[in-house]
């Protein structure tokens, strides 16, 4: 009788980790018996969520916005167009909400809601920060209202903005919208450059394709000036990036370039000097201190070229 539960108990802990070790590596009959299951049971249904994305991964709805009629923009209205990759779209380790009701909105697909993060238009659900600049826009009393309009691909190289690249018919569509709004674009805010400096983008090819998006948005009535950031450390293989950042590299170079450059181009934040590394929660997006220096920031640029252009 002991021999044969000897036997018993040998067999059932061969048999043990023969299951861990096919499970682990994908080996016989693993894959078989999965197969298997899912012929006769089907694939398990993916659990509902609140969010919807395109076929581009943007977020498209959220079932816990808020639908407001779209405010009528006056010459103390900022129209906000924000472009770029993951540290302009909806990656950023805090959210925020609008402190001012409909008075800071999220413009999407013709429709307004209240602005909270993650905003509509760009990918990801985490945070972002540009609610926080459109809530500082308006207790510093510059606006009376603040329209949010992002756009913003996580891991997109400039190459995809300009003609030709897959998301320069996006960018089109999104100023038609607005226009259609009755809304006229104060300012289109660029933050991207990391994926384009771990790809090995030349100076030269990031100017020439950062150029021609903003030519697509002067063909398209966009006259808004355009601030460039200047935004290219992202750091980690985890992230798609390397171990360490050399501040002086090509895209910064370009971005420098292009910020003085005129045609409509303006200096924007300086996000690699900005930032140490107790503001990027995963050394390479914008956490909660990152965002309110990057916010604090915005809103000192905004409003220091407003000044000038009132008193021009």
């Amino acid at each position: 009788m002991r021999k044969t539960m000897a036997v018993g108990l040998a067999a059932l802990i061969a048999m043990y980790f023969l299951g861990g070790m096919s499970a682990r590596h994908e080996i016989f009959p693993w894959p078989q018996l999965s197969a298997l299951r899912t012929m006769v049971g089907g694939e398990k249904a993916a659990a509902p969520s609140r969010y919807a994305f395109d076929d581009k991964e943007r977020l498209i709805g959220d079932e816990s916005k808020t639908l407001v009629t779209c405010p009528t923009q006056t010459d103390r209205t900022a129209v906000l167009l924000v472009l770029g990759q993951s540290n302009a779209a909806n990656d950023g380790g805090q959210r925020h909400r609008s402190n001012y009701g409909a008075r800071v909105v999220n413009a999407f697909d013709k429709r307004c809601f209240i602005a909270a993060s993650p905003l509509l238009g760009s990918t990801d659900t985490k945070g972002e920060y540009w609610t926080l600049l459109g809530n500082n826009l308006i207790a510093s009393g510059q606006n009376d209202s603040v329209i949010l309009a992002p756009l913003a691909y996580s891991g997109s190289e400039v190459a995809r903005w300009a003609k030709g690249g897959d998301l320069n018919p996006v960018l089109v569509d999104t100023v038609k919208q607005l226009q259609d709004s009755g809304y006229r674009i104060t300012s289109v805010l660029w933050v991207q450059g990391e994926k384009d400096l771990v790809i090995g983008t030349t100076a030269e090819t990031y100017q020439e394709y950062f150029m021609s998006m903003v030519d697509t948005l002067r063909q398209h009535g966009v006259e808004a000036p355009v601030y460039i950031s200047i935004a290219s450390k992202c750091l980690e293989p985890s992230n798609g990036g390397f171990k360490e950042h050399i501040p002086d590299n090509a895209i910064v170079r370009a971005q420098l370039a292009l910020s003085k450059s005129g045609h409509g181009i303006r200096a924007g934040v300086n996000s690699d000097a900005l930032l140490d590394g107790d503001d990027r929660y995963d050394d390479c997006h914008i956490g909660g201190t990152g965002a309110e220096k990057m916010s604090e920031a915005w809103l000192n640029l905004l409003r220091g070229d407003r000044r000038l252009e009132t008193s021009g």
